[in-house]
């Protein structure tokens, strides 16, 4: 598995290896022991995962920027397996030195990356194809109680959406009415 490290530490880039001949392709997808050996080797805790996510969205449809308070605090390890998303995570921890930077990548089924978000960071994704199945491991439960959002469209986040790729953008209320970083920041509320 090729690892991609990127401007902000413990966010990572994984490329899987892909075995493809006349009959198609193949991949290891995920791993324990793989997967735990490449957090060891980066200083970060050993995960194990406790629940699967499936997803399907439209072209259009922003699902985030979506995180859970401790101590159900969600690390996410995501990919696509059909379609295209552009996906983006937030630093919301207190100490980091990148606290409110974001790291964008497109994942889709034509490259097969995943991409391990861990706890302390908000999470979202915007669809970029019709029928786009979005799949995530978490290492926490869901909590309704626990679950936090911020706007997708901060302007102090300034986040690069591609949203020019899209016709219409599409979220739910709770999306739409979430609150901006910097009321977060400024009370000190629901960060890491």
């Amino acid at each position: 598995m090729k690892i991609i490290e990127t401007k902000i530490k413990d966010l990572l880039i994984l490329e899987p290896k892909i075995f493809s001949d006349s009959r198609g392709w193949f991949m290891e997808s995920f791993n324990q022991n793989t997967f735990n050996s490449i957090l060891q080797k980066r200083n970060q805790t050993r995960v194990n995962f406790v629940q699967d996510n499936h997803s399907i969205s439209h072209s259009g449809v922003i699902r985030g920027l979506h995180y859970q308070l401790n101590p159900f605090a969600q690390g996410k390890l995501v990919r696509v397996v059909s379609g295209k998303v552009w996906d983006v995570a937030v630093d919301l921890r207190k100490k980091s030195p990148t606290l409110g930077q974001w790291v964008g990548i497109e994942l889709s089924s034509e490259n097969h990356r995943q991409f391990w978000i861990p706890a302390g960071f908000a999470h979202g994704f915007i669809a970029l194809s019709d029928n786009t199945q979005f799949l995530y491991k978490t290492t926490a439960y869901y909590s309704k109680e626990s679950e936090r959002c911020i706007k997708w469209d901060d302007p102090d986040l300034a986040i690069s959406w591609p949203i020019d790729k899209v016709d219409t953008i599409i979220q739910t209320d709770k999306d739409n009415n979430a609150p901006n970083f910097k009321d977060l920041i400024s009370i000190n509320k629901d960060l890491f």
